[in-house]
């Protein structure tokens, strides 16, 4: 009997290789997650920081002046702690639609290997079932010039 060949298998490589390029992608897209995460933090500690120096030098003593531009700094700092924020939602927005991607596609990829496993079983109980009709034929061809 001839080789098991499944006749899906370019698709199936095909879908294989796609989903290993969507994995790589989201792979990417969360690696922008966390370093984006990690800039939100460092705006925010530069944020409690620079509020805690205003409020020691607020304690003190300062001037009208110095206290204005300590408020417009804190003012540039939360506007760039919204922006950096807005930024890791639409990261993580980003992340999940990959994320359904990868889950798309390994559910295809999923039900083509399913399918190949399942034809490879019949394929292998054809052999079987032929290797069986075999035996028996040399059998009974064996018993046949034994009793002539």
């Amino acid at each position: 009997m001839k080789k098991f060949k499944f006749s899906l298998d370019t698709v199936l490589a095909y879908k294989q290789q796609v989903l290993d390029a969507l994995r790589g992608e989201h792979a990417a897209v969360l690696a922008q997650v966390r370093e984006q995460e990690n800039v939100l933090e460092n705006v925010w500690q530069h944020y409690r920081d620079y509020n805690a120096e205003f409020c020691q030098r607020k304690a003190e003593g300062m001037s009208i002046l110095d206290a204005t531009l300590y408020q417009n700094g804190l003012r540039v700092l939360e506007m760039d702690i919204q922006r950096e924020t807005k930024r890791l939602e639409d990261l993580r927005r980003q992340e999940e639609i990959k994320r359904q991607e990868v889950v798309e596609a390994k559910k295809e990829t999923s039900s083509l290997e399913k399918l190949k496993d399942k034809k490879l079983g019949q394929y292998q109980k054809a052999v079987q079932k032929s290797e069986e009709v075999l035996i028996d034929e040399f059998i009974s061809s064996a018993r046949a010039r034994a009793s002539a």
